[in-house]
């Protein structure tokens, strides 16, 4: 009976579902005919200005506060920016993945670029608090009405402690990360271990003052409530089909706060069906037209919802076995077309980002008010205390903040006192302090000012406290851990250490490092085979455990490069010259030798600690010339820019080794391909930079096979040592692992590659690698749209993480590392800049002192002339896990771990996912940074024309691609005064022409029509000499931030295209020339802007 009745209910269920989904089409179709006039539709018409950044005019709307519910007034507070509901056109697109973009941890399309269009974050008619006759203007309120709002209780409040941990065990609740999407800041997503698909928290009353980067608690929401995946076209309860996708969604009203264009999408998160975003309250339809009927339960002290439960809609009698996890797993696969929704109830741990705030002041209204109530101010001296201004965060994940007058600092306060209006230029450095149930803002503190937000180094200071990267000088307590200078290597270490001085060791590096963490030396064995060395820089002899300089290396954790500058892990004394493998000079190293048959089979290694001294510094392009054969020999010694030659070699030894080495690295390349392994590579941008360090021009770089060489032979040091330290300390390695990728990403990936003839099969990385060969072989006459399919199909990718083997013990499976396809995989080779090789290096050395002293212990340690010979048998190719089991072995293992440092499991587990955190940081400032660059480049030259490629195409927007700064863009067109859209959804075809009718107001209301100069800058056909910023030609050997040089690529400051005419017929991955310029610096973030590049007579 009980199964009977399971089935029962499961049909039941499964018939609301559908029931709902026809509901949902009927409320899309009668939408439709008043989607012009809905609240939910945000426009703005923009100054024909191209260079000035596009200001926009306030937009008027029409937005209702009457209503008394908490929810309605929240709603009305917080709106500033209503999103709208998703397109009913169709619209044809490439994967919304958004090119060379990152990384913040965005999800979704809602904020984006619109030729330089600004959507509106405020309300701009008065609006009637309820029950009150004050107005809220821009969202906000006049400061002396802030306490009286305050006392309405506007979010839910957090559910106790006792209560979360009860409904965590229970499985009634979810622990998860809170990711923001970048572009609608108003959807959030949280991955939950376990379940395929991220949960989405939509709404601010759902997402109940949550902020990017917290660990918050969920409740699901049941299954009649989850929204359907972008792109579904029906309802299946059991379907593994991947509909047809559509990436770029169409959206009438973009939320969040950003000031002009689009965030940084974070490819780790969950956004390819993210929907619009509309709040999910009382009364409001969600955009698949199922209401949710919202209330507040004060009684239970939290949210519920109508058809809220215990559980999450599971049918009873199924699924009794699987814990709350698995079953949620089950339904999201079950009902693959549907997405989980939920709601915060508490957050346990505030992200760290809360203390990281950076953004602009808005001052003006403050002055605005200031005067209007000032007569009420001297009647009633207390309003002033409760003065604000707003801040605005340059990261469009974050709302907008209140800061009250009375906290700023006195510097700020006594400017603003002062009536200057340059406050707002200036970027500021904030922190939320609060943000409680009765406050419909976040309240934040303002510590400091950076400087105006349109120069370089106000920008690059704010990027690294925003991602809290530590930049001051190292302390007197660090630098005393240091050597005393002039420094020489102890004899003790000559007598204990593998002498190599006399190997023909050298370093391949940028022609700019002056770190240099790793050497390479080859031999030629009797037997025909190899010798193959990687010396890496012993860093770990100089930073001790424990030390003031060891836990300084493990605060900073990774060094970071920011464009012309680099902000070290390590004191330069050691980073730079000590523990640099510079040549000519006597180093300490961790060597690694291979002897590797033809076929680049290891039959025998060495691991230990050595003395070298490298013969020369080449760099990456020296290498190459090699490799190519491009240099004479005989006249080496006389060629100008080639390095020195250290020792008692010849150039014939160096050619000759770095040939055999490229040669070995091939072999050992195609090994790993057939092996499984899958490697995503793509064009660069590589910024050219003046002496003073500001860029001036970018060019296009790709991988040479002198890179290829030294990552084949890093690799195979870090498989090597990973596998090394796993065995013998199978609770204490620190290890990286590379989970599978977002398969239903992947899924939809490979279905867009079928659907456009292109054959793809993701069953595995190795297949994945194959496929995409096959489709490089057939593009090569397309090279372009072969870089996009790579950087898309990167985006489907996870991060690459470090973990302490202790803590997946039972879960061998989760040890490999996807994307190259073997079971252990660490980081080794680079001491220098990232503190887990240096742990690696200890744990390294205290596996070899185990296994000399179980030899010893044992007598098996041999003399051969004088020197100890060891049976290798912990480091060697065959692990003796007799040996290590043995009480002489755990012995030797524990004494060794404790001489060298290696840390419990626990406080491992704690440096992986705090060292997980630092890379993640650095690499977000690295991109940050970049985009720097480009911004700075554009600024100078104030418009760059080049080809895009079209990846999205509907009745409102285009998507586009430009290859020579590698990043994608919209372009929206639709209400455009002065320019006729055609949109032939037949064919998916798009005509856009010129038009003589002047339409000033849109109809139904007094927005303006977008301004032509906002989607299309158009020349005169006689004037096309006008004057694009190029800049002066420069040495053709200039070197970018890579010290890589380019002699052959044209910079884009040479680039020119010809402009379009009209009518323009355009049409998936067509080809169009657009113009390309600087937004935002002293007015807002940095965005770069696009419009068509057009010509014309009319004009």
């Amino acid at each position: 009976m009980r199964g009977g009745s399971g089935v029962a209910e499961q049909s039941m269920i499964v018939e609301r579902v559908e029931d709902a989904d026809k509901e949902k089409k009927k409320k899309r179709r009668s939408n439709r005919r008043s989607k012009h006039n809905s609240v939910n539709e945000a426009r703005v018409e923009s100054s024909d200005s191209l260079k000035n950044g596009d200001k926009t005019k306030s937009l008027t709307q029409s937005m209702s506060c009457s209503s008394s519910s908490k929810q309605q007034g929240l709603e009305t507070a917080l709106n500033e920016q209503t999103p709208g509901r998703a397109s009913d056109f169709a619209f044809s697109s490439m994967p919304t993945m958004h090119i060379n973009e990152q990384v913040g941890s965005g999800c979704g399309d809602a904020d984006d670029d619109v030729g330089g269009r600004t959507f509106s974050k405020s309300c701009p008619e008065p609006i009637s608090l309820a029950g009150s006759s004050k107005v809220c203007i821009d969202g906000f309120f006049p400061f002396h009405q802030v306490e009286g709002f305050a006392r309405k209780e506007l979010f839910a409040p957090y559910w106790p402690i006792e209560a979360v941990n009860k409904a965590l065990e229970k499985g009634e609740a979810f622990k998860a990360l809170f990711r923001v999407n970048a572009h609608n800041r108003l959807e959030a997503y949280c991955k939950i271990d376990g379940v395929p698909t991220d949960v989405l928290i939509s709404g601010v009353s759902s997402q109940n003052r949550a902020v990017e980067g917290d660990i918050v608690v969920i409740k699901v929401d049941p299954l009649g409530l989850w929204t359907k995946m972008k792109g579904s076209t029906g309802s299946s309860n059991n379907s593994a089909q991947v509909e047809e996708y559509n990436l770029v969604q169409e959206v009438d009203g973009l939320a969040g706060n950003s000031y002009k264009g689009k965030g940084k999408v974070d490819a780790d998160c969950e956004y390819a069906h993210c929907k619009s975003g509309v709040l999910l309250e009382k009364g409001v339809y969600d955009e698949a037209g199922m209401t949710r009927t919202a209330a507040f339960n004060n009684v239970n002290g939290h949210y519920q919802s109508s058809s809220d439960s215990s559980h999450m809609g599971f049918f009873p009698g199924q699924n009794e076995g699987m814990n709350s996890v698995d079953r949620l797993a089950a339904m999201t696969s079950q009902f693959s077309l549907k997405r989980p929704t939920g709601r915060v109830v508490a957050i346990v741990e505030k992200s760290p980002r809360r203390d990281a705030i950076v953004g602009f002041l808005n001052v003006k209204q403050w002055f605005s008010y200031r005067e209007l109530y000032r007569k009420d101010a001297k009647k009633n001296s207390a309003i002033f205390d409760r003065e604000y201004v707003t801040l605005t965060p340059t990261d469009p994940r974050f709302p907008k903040m209140i800061v009250y007058v009375r906290d700023l600092p006195d510097r700020i306060k006594k400017r603003l006192e002062d009536g200057d209006e340059t406050i707002e230029m200036e970027l500021v450095a904030a922190q939320i302090e609060d943000w409680s149930a009765e406050s419909p803002f976040p309240q934040a503190r303002v510590s400091h000012s950076f400087g105006r937000g349109g120069e370089l180094e106000p920008q690059i200071n704010a990027i690294l406290y925003q991602n809290a990267i530590l930049c001051t000088d190292f302390p007197p307590l660090v630098l005393s851990c240091l050597p005393n200078i002039p420094w020489e290597i102890p004899m003790e270490e000559f007598q204990s250490r593998k002498d190599l001085k006399d190997l023909c060791v050298f370093t391949i590096d940028p022609s700019t490092a002056s770190d240099l963490d790793d050497a390479l030396s080859v031999e030629r064995l009797s037997n025909g085979s190899f010798r193959i060395g990687v010396h890496i820089a012993d860093v770990s002899y100089f930073v001790l455990p424990n030390t003031a300089l060891d836990k300084e290396a493990q605060i900073r954790s990774t060094s970071v490069y920011m464009l012309h500058r680099k902000i070290q892990m390590l004191p330069s004394l050691l980073s730079e010259k000590l523990c640099s493998l510079n040549p000519g000079v006597d180093r300490l190293a961790f060597s690694i030798f291979w002897d590797l048959n033809s076929m680049g089979d290891v039959l025998d290694r060495w691991i230990g600690r050595t003395v070298i001294r490298s013969c020369c510094k080449l760099s990456y392009q020296h290498a190459q010339d090699i490799i190519e054969g491009t240099i004479d020999v005989e006249k080496f010694n006389t060629l100008e820019g080639y390095p020195q030659l250290y020792g008692q070699f010849e150039w014939t030894d160096v050619v000759r080794s770095v040939k055999c080495l490229h040669e070995i690295s091939k072999t050992l390349m195609g090994k790993r391909f057939n092996d499984g392994a899958l490697q995503l590579e793509s064009s660069k941008v590589v910024y050219l930079f003046d002496e003073c360090g500001v860029p001036y021009d970018c060019r296009l770089s790709e991988r040479m096979d002198s890179n290829f060489l030294i990552e084949e032979f890093m690799l195979l040091a870090n498989m090597t040592a990973a596998e090394v330290i796993s065995r013998a300390f199978p609770a204490s390695a620190l290890l990286r692992r590379h989970p599978e990728p977002n398969m239903r990403k992947l899924k939809e990936f490979e279905a867009f590659c079928h659907k456009n003839g292109l054959a793809l099969d993701t069953s595995s990385s190795g297949q994945f690698h194959q496929s995409l060969e096959k489709i490089r072989e057939k593009l090569k006459d397309d090279s372009v749209l072969f870089d996009i399919l790579i950087s898309y199909a990167s985006k489907p990718m996870q991060l690459a993480t470090y973990f302490c083997s202790g803590e997946l013990k039972d879960n061998l499976n989760d040890w490999g590392h996807y994307a190259l396809a073997v079971p252990l995989y660490t980081h080794f080779t680079s001491p220098l800049r990232r503190y887990p090789d240096i742990v690696v290096h200890r744990t390294l050395a205290a596996v070899i002192e185990a296994e000399e002293l179980y030899l010893k212990h044992r007598g098996l340690l041999k003399v051969n002339n004088g020197e100890e010979v060891l049976r290798r048998c912990f480091t060697g190719i065959y692990f003796d896990k007799e040996a290590a089991a043995s009480p002489q072995g755990k012995e030797a293992l524990s004494i060794a771990a404790l001489n060298h440092g290696i840390p419990s499991p626990e406080l491992l587990a704690d440096v992986a996912a705090y060292s997980n955190e630092r890379k993640l940081a650095s690499r977000h400032a690295e991109d940050a940074c970049e985009k720097l660059s480009m911004w700075v480049l554009l600024k100078k030259k104030e418009i760059f024309l080049s080809d895009a490629r079209v990846l999205g195409l509907g009745p409102r927007f285009m998507s586009v691609y430009i290859q020579k700064l590698a990043i994608e863009r919209r372009i929206y067109y639709d209400e455009v005064e002065g320019l006729n859209v055609e949109w032939l959804e037949s064919t998916s075809t798009l005509v856009l022409n010129l038009s003589g009718h002047r339409r000033v107001f849109k109809r139904g209301g007094l927005q303006h029509y977008m301004a032509l100069g906002n989607v299309a800058w158009v020349v005169n056909p006689y004037d096309l000499s006008v004057e694009t910023g190029s800049v002066d030609d420069c040495d053709a050997t200039c070197m970018g931030n890579n010290g890589v040089a380019f002699p052959d690529s044209e910079p884009i400051s040479k680039s020119w295209v010809d402009p379009g005419t009209f009518p323009l017929t355009v049409r998936l991955l067509s080809t169009i020339p657009v113009a390309l310029y600087a937004i935002g610096g002293d007015d807002g973030p940095l965005e770069i802007g696009v419009r068509l590049y057009m010509s014309s007579y009319l004009k």
